[in-house]
């Protein structure tokens, strides 16, 4: 079965100011679109290929666009419209499980945003930020992924696209004001319902 592109739960300028309708639009029409696209395309050919050396050739374009397409799937549903600007829950984090873990892990949210902003900020090139959940520890930890890697060492919870077509339309080179904005729009409801129970 093809994978397809998933509708947004929003409309396309549903999180400005904080990102742009265009940046939305290019972003998720033809970024995610293209990962979509090229993964189905590397799994058809995976299918065909009648040797292993032909198997092994695939797997860079099956990791990097099936990735692309599991990051930036989780990465729309992460984003809501702002609470500060009147339109949705984004940016709210409420009382609860998640809030919870965010404390017993960082001290306080501000706390969280300035390491996840750091450690993001930190990636050199293109990448992801992630809050995670570590099964082992049972804590929130802060991690990075380059390129289009999806988080696979800890339960996503919420991730940061950091690649240049997420931000550069908007906010250029400075990627710090667009980390800083986009707390603005994190979906919190969306991620506790990640955080596992256990």
């Amino acid at each position: 079965m093809a994978h397809v592109l998933p509708d947004l739960p929003y409309g396309y300028d549903a999180l400005e100011p904080y990102i742009s309708r265009q940046i939305m639009e290019l972003h998720h029409k033809k970024h995610h679109q293209t990962y979509v696209n090229a993964l189905n395309a590397a799994e058809a050919a995976y299918a065909n290929a009648s040797t292993p050396k032909e198997r092994i050739a695939l797997q860079a374009a099956l990791k990097f666009n099936g990735g692309g397409h599991i990051n930036h799937s989780l990465f729309w549903k992460n984003l809501a419209p702002s609470a500060i600007e009147g339109k949705g829950p984004g940016g709210v984090l409420k009382d609860g499980r998640l809030k919870n873990a965010i404390e017993a892990s960082f001290g306080s949210l501000d706390n969280l945003k300035k390491e996840f902003n750091a450690a993001t900020l930190g990636i050199q090139g293109s990448g992801w930020g992630w809050l995670g959940y570590n099964p082992s520890t049972k804590r929130l930890e802060i991690a990075t992924t380059a390129n289009q890697d999806p988080l696979l060492t800890l339960v996503p919870i919420i991730g940061v696209d950091i690649w240049e077509h997420a931000f550069y339309l908007q906010y250029l080179n400075v990627k710090a004001d667009y980390l800083n904005a986009i707390w603005s729009v994190i979906n919190f409801e969306e991620a506790e319902q990640r955080l596992p129970t256990n």
